[in-house]
């Protein structure tokens, strides 16, 4: 089933007044399912309810939690979400499944043409993996320059990255190094930083944390936390690479969904300039043109997104790099 509907924007809020008002007519509320942090979904709903009147519910989890309770109720014959929120791997895979409906937002003429998806809409932000340093522990003019830099000797023992055997973002990342430099390059590059002996963690949040207060110099996590962990004081900086990977991320209307005006107009006001400039205001790294976040040459990051893996994919990957990050 698909819905395709145009609406055009009817206030400064980028409002269409009858869709607000059908939304209220079907229960005054939007259910959605995601997986953005809570901080900046706190903050936009609280000026969408405010515009609008319509109350928002949120339930947030990770990727794969988000769409593994939307799949099984979907199956089940009794969808609770309007929107999902997440991003683009496990989007992919639930509109496979054909839980979405189309919907296209009068909103997303202001994102360029190669961040459509035909199918889930505008990709509202990209979250993208980098190098983070201490300049307390690295001077800029010792600090790498490069990706090709890090496999540099001198920072042997220097470096924190998720396990590539068990995060399956840095797996993909990992997985996805071809992109930027070539196979052949990317597979010798791969066993050269794993010969670096990396100090390994959970996740992106673990890496970030460890070089803000200096303990590991120099890490391999979102550029984003340069700005959020900054705010706190902590002296970080982000290579400048001129090409950086991540992930996309997406929200998308259930076909199945209770209250679908009500979630066509949060798509609307999501995909605004209001919206998207409070997000980035946090750090994020949004699609919206024009808007970027506090971070120093933002404007510059040109974005590759990561290949995608299945369940397959991601098992051999990760059987491949305990190989050769655990041998």
């Amino acid at each position: 089933m698909l819905v395709v509907a145009v609406f055009a924007a009817g206030t400064a809020s980028g409002q269409n007044p009858a869709l607000v008002d059908a939304a209220k007519k079907e229960g005054g509320k939007v259910v959605i399912y995601g997986s953005l942090e809570s901080d900046s979904m706190d903050a936009v709903n609280k000026v969408f309810q405010k515009k609008t009147g319509i109350q928002v519910e949120y339930w947030r989890a990770s990727a794969t939690k988000v769409m593994d309770r939307a799949l099984s109720e979907y199956r089940a014959g009794k969808p609770g979400f309007d929107i999902i929120l997440t991003n683009d791997n496990p989007m992919q895979l639930m509109l496979k499944e054909g839980i979405f409906a189309k919907y296209d937002s009068p909103s997303a003429k202001e994102f360029p043409k190669d961040a459509i998806d035909p199918n889930l809409g505008p990709r509202y932000r990209n979250v993208i993996i980098g190098v983070l340093y201490n300049k307390s522990q690295i001077s800029p003019a010792d600090a790498p320059k490069s990706l090709e830099d890090l496999v540099n000797p001198k920072y042997k023992g220097k470096l924190v990255m998720p396990d590539p055997t068990q995060h399956t973002t840095t797996t993909q990342w990992v997985a996805s190094l071809h992109k930027l430099m070539g196979k052949e390059k990317a597979d010798k590059y791969v066993r050269d930083l794993a010969a670096m002996k990396p100090i390994l963690v959970e996740s992106l949040l673990p890496a970030a944390e460890r070089v803000s207060t200096g303990e590991t110099p120099i890490a391999i996590t979102y550029v984003k936390y340069a700005f959020i962990f900054g705010k706190k004081g902590a002296p970080l900086d982000h290579v400048r690479l001129p090409k950086m990977m991540g992930d996309g991320h997406y929200l998308t209307l259930g076909n199945k969904a209770q209250h679908p005006n009500a979630g066509k107009a949060f798509i609307d006001f999501f995909l605004g300039a209001e919206s998207m400039k409070m997000i980035a205001q946090l750090g994020e790294f949004v699609n919206r043109k024009g808007v970027y976040p506090p971070l120093p040459d933002a404007d510059k990051i040109q974005f590759v997104e990561m290949v995608d893996l299945d369940k397959k994919g991601f098992a051999e990957k990760k059987k491949e790099y305990t190989e050769i990050f655990l041998k």
